[in-house]
């Protein structure tokens, strides 16, 4: 088979066959079929799409390309979680161990952010000490000693992901669903959970903008794990406001210590509750969702989900002081507010603008590796719904040395729309894929 002969047939709008999608995959992980031929199959995707079954085995055909984390020697129903991302999404580092204080073994593999913030590791990694780089060995030792670990995806893990991605990220081929739940799949799939969780977020703080895309995506994804035999769900999340109040890497770890502790802002302790309970009910240890947010609330107020996310950072290295001292975490310098210019209600807060801002100040990073600022970010003093005088704060900028300052602060001022009345009310989660 003459890869030309691939491209021609999505080309003219016909599926592939596995053996044409795993050709593929091999040419790209091995270096077979040259970069400008595979750029040329990933272009004819975008624009003529896959089936099912063909995104199905392009999962498959990746999933394959290296190793796979055996977790069955570790009992029970192993509950992965995956989120699109968005501004302000601490989601995983307070729900994985939650969950956990709730009976749920949760593995979990994170990656690194590019844009307005770290990712999932970076926060993490403001943690004194905390070490991501552990071992598939020792990630399975933390699984049974913590029930949940927050690690980085090893290399040998998915490559074939990382070939096509390098890709796709400089031929403008990266919008695209059936490769965007490949993706994913392929490396969540990869890590061995036997039950996944996914966030589908949308809005202005997000990848996918529409509701409508989001739902495509997650649809997409559930059924790309019900194929490899995984059950799959996924929830569909708001991210037209920053999530909670904080954007910033050490800024959400005390948000996370926060609702463990039992406070937190109202929409991510809700967000967080639920995303937990319907793990609960994958992980079988309650019978509905009712019962498992009853369970999920009274870990929290016990101290059993704080205990284990301190258990957690131990085994990984970090310094437990910092549950009961966040002041141990980075701490930015200086710490500007931006205010009011005029009385009204908050109708809306753009996440965009407030991640933008996030990263001027230094909180995220414009290419891989380059290196960020764990104290720095910003904290939000008001709600969609609050109303306002001229003058009251909206927003702490947190920086160092006045650097990105100037940038932040125009971009909190497109942020905040104030007006009259009161915007609509509004749940984080807004839709379902089971």
């Amino acid at each position: 088979m003459r890869f030309t002969d691939v491209i021609a047939r999505k080309r003219d709008g016909h599926p592939l066959d596995r053996d044409a999608i795993d050709a593929f995959v091999k040419g790209a992980t091995g270096g077979s079929v040259p970069d400008y031929q595979l750029s040329a199959l990933l272009m004819a995707i975008v624009w003529r799409g896959m089936t099912a079954q063909e995104t199905a085995w392009l999962t498959d055909a990746m999933l394959r390309s290296g190793e796979r984390v055996d977790l069955s020697d570790i009992p029970g129903v192993k509950v992965g979680k995956h989120s699109t991302g968005g501004v302000g999404d601490k989601v995983s580092i307070a729900l994985a161990p939650l969950a956990a204080s709730c009976g749920v073994t949760v593995p979990k593999m994170s990656g690194r952010g590019l844009g307005h913030t770290g990712g999932t590791l970076d926060k993490l990694e403001s943690i004194p000490g905390f070490r991501i780089g552990l071992t598939v060995d020792e990630f399975k030792h933390a699984l049974r000693a913590v029930g949940t670990s927050i690690i980085g995806q090893t290399g040998s893990l998915v490559p074939a992901d990382k070939a096509l991605y390098a890709l796709r990220d400089v031929t403008a081929t990266v919008e695209s669903v059936p490769l965007i739940s490949a993706s994913i799949m392929s490396k969540k799939l990869a890590e061995g959970s036997t039950a996944l969780l996914l966030d589908v977020k949308c809005g202005d703080g997000a990848f996918m903008k529409s509701e409508v895309d989001a739902r495509a995506l997650a649809t997409s994804m559930v059924a790309i794990g019900a194929h490899a035999g995984v059950r799959t769900e996924a929830v569909i999340t708001d991210m037209e406001a920053p999530l909670g109040r904080t954007v910033g890497n050490a800024l959400e770890i005390r948000e996370c210590l926060d609702l463990l502790r039992g406070g937190g802002p109202a929409d991510l302790v809700a967000l967080v509750t639920r995303l937990a309970a319907r793990m609960t009910v994958l992980g079988g240890q309650q019978p509905d969702e009712a019962t498992a947010v009853r369970a999920v609330t009274a870990a929290i107020a016990s101290g059993a989900a704080l205990e284990v996310f301190r258990r957690m950072v131990e085994h990984q290295g970090g310094d437990p002081r910092v549950v009961d001292d966040p002041a141990l975490l980075p701490q930015a310098p200086s710490v500007a507010t931006v205010k009011a210019t005029h009385a009204g209600t908050v109708t809306a807060i753009r996440a965009g603008a407030i991640g933008r801002a996030s990263h001027a100040l230094g909180a995220g990073r414009s290419v891989v590796g380059q290196a960020i600022d764990h104290a720095v970010g910003a904290r939000l003093l008001v709600d969609r719904g609050d109303a306002v005088k001229a003058g009251d704060g909206l927003v702490e900028l947190h920086h160092r040395d006045a650097r990105g300052l100037d940038a932040a602060t125009a971009l909190c001022g497109e942020a905040f729309v104030i007006g009259d009345g009161r915007p609509a009310t509004y749940d984080r989660i807004i839709g379902e894929v089971r």
